[in-house]
């Protein structure tokens, strides 16, 4: 009897230093997993401090690949449409039809950017707009010349509405609030330097070439990106849906409409500025730039075609330092002050419409708009990192893409408008190109008066 107490009391004695030990293992094993927590945490915040990630990284690297086919397709199709037809009016009617989807879908694609993966959003739209390129090129002679550019272009100008808002979204995700500044810059200097070679090369290839070798070109750079982006890694946190889809997206459009409104009244305000400068001033860049170069300006076509390209490219090198400047200065610009900038932008036009006066100096107007097109788009570059860093900074996480999604869709609405209404104008005016020109310098100063008052209480 005694020995089998204690052989009981020996079990008992075991299972007790058992339940320790598996105590103890358990309590080793949750301190080392909240410690490992702790470091990587404390690592996401270094590297978060830090603005060339590997993440980041890989994004610029993939937005200057992608970007630089984008601005050569969409710079080459508009320009063999106008070259096809001569038509101002067609041009910049072609042209607002482009613009639809992008305003359409600017929402859409927010609502996906803060509900879906962000790199899968652009990946899949890279992948799509190769497909698209392929397809028109295949159909290119078979089909009427402006209806399957006008459905290529608004294809095309409907995936970028909906690409950047998953762009725009995915920077808060990868860098800390204090490097935004910075990593917009980045961002707007990556789009510049891609609009800058795009434009040069298509136009050089074009004018030597033709067609079909740019879209070749820009199918290789839509495909490397998309391959590029999916080695990309962005922080991901999955939503709550509240219903089907259509009641989901209704929830989320309203409360990111409420936010811009109710608690974030200043910038609503400020995408109305944006939506009068857009309508007056870079909708006459857009429309009157290649028609006043290729078909106002006495230039031999094929001159016309390369000093177009040139001109596109000094708007894409004033984005370039616009960007650069922006990331320098990040510690000295204040939003307060943006409506200055925006009184010089507008004051750059009427250099333009004054030297269209002597369309005979043909040269010298040309480096007039070619020079005063490069200091605009500095200056609004400027205004873009500026406004597009004080929006993130001001927006929950949870709704950054939408909000930026709403910004966009509202800004854009009147580029549709603004080009429909100068390729009439220019149209209408033939050879008083200069006075709508000045119109657009005189209802973009209006604004930016607007504006500095606006922005100057903050």
């Amino acid at each position: 009897m005694i020995s089998v107490k204690i052989y009981m009391r020996k079990i008992f004695h075991t299972r007790d230093l058992w339940l320790h030990s598996l105590d103890t293992n358990l309590l080793y094993a949750l301190s080392q997993q909240k410690l490992r927590q702790k470091h990587a945490q404390k690592w996401r915040i270094i590297m978060k401090d830090k603005l060339f990630t590997k993440d980041f990284t890989m994004v610029v690297i993939g937005q200057i690949i992608s970007l630089f086919g984008n601005s050569a397709v969409r710079f080459v199709l508009p320009l063999y449409l106008l070259n096809q037809t001569g038509s101002s009016a067609l041009y910049g009617t072609v042209m607002a039809c482009a613009f639809i989807p992008a305003v359409l879908l600017s929402p859409v694609g927010g609502l996906v950017a803060d509900r879906v993966n962000k790199r899968n959003i652009m990946v899949i739209l890279d992948f799509s707009t190769a497909a698209l390129i392929l397809v028109f090129a295949w159909l290119m002679g078979n089909v009427n010349l402006v209806f399957l550019l006008t459905l290529t272009l608004m294809i095309l100008y409907g995936i970028a509405g909906a690409y950047q808002p998953a762009v725009q979204a995915s920077i808060p995700a990868l860098v800390g609030q204090e490097q935004f500044m910075q990593a917009n810059a980045v961002v707007n200097v990556i789009g510049s330097f891609a609009a800058l070679v795009g434009p040069v090369l298509g136009g050089i290839l074009y004018s030597a070439y033709g067609l079909l070798p740019v879209l070749e070109v820009c199918v290789v750079c839509f495909a490397l990106s998309a391959v590029m982006e999916l080695f990309i890694c962005i922080p991901y946190e999955k939503q709550k849906k509240s219903g089907n889809i259509l009641q989901t997206a209704r929830k989320d459009f309203s409360e990111s409409i409420r936010f811009v409104r109710k608690e974030k009244p200043i910038i609503g305000q400020g995408v109305v500025v944006v939506c009068g400068i857009n309508l007056f001033l870079s909708a006459m860049i857009v429309v009157g730039l290649p028609y006043l170069i290729t078909e106002v300006l006495p230039f031999t076509p094929a001159q016309a075609t390369r000093l177009y390209g040139y001109a596109q490219g000094a708007l894409a090198a004033g984005g370039i330092a616009g960007g650069i400047a922006a990331g320098v200065l990040a510690d000295r610009l204040q939003v307060r002050k943006t409506g200055n900038l925006l009184m010089a932008g507008a004051a750059c036009v009427f250099p333009m419409g004054i030297s269209l006066l002597w369309k005979d100096l043909a040269m010298v107007a040309y480096l007039a708009m070619a020079v005063c097109c490069f200091c605009i788009m500095v200056i609004s570059t400027v205004f873009t990192v500026q406004i597009m860093s004080f929006v993130q900074a001001q927006t929950p996480q949870h709704l950054i893409g939408k909000v930026m999604a709403v910004i966009m869709t509202v800004s854009m609405c009147a580029q549709p408008f603004g080009n429909a209404m100068y390729g009439f104008l220019f149209e209408l005016c033939a050879g008083y190109e200069a006075a709508v020109v000045l119109f657009a310098g005189v209802a973009s100063l209006g604004i930016a008066v607007k504006a500095r008052g606006l922005f100057g209480k903050l």
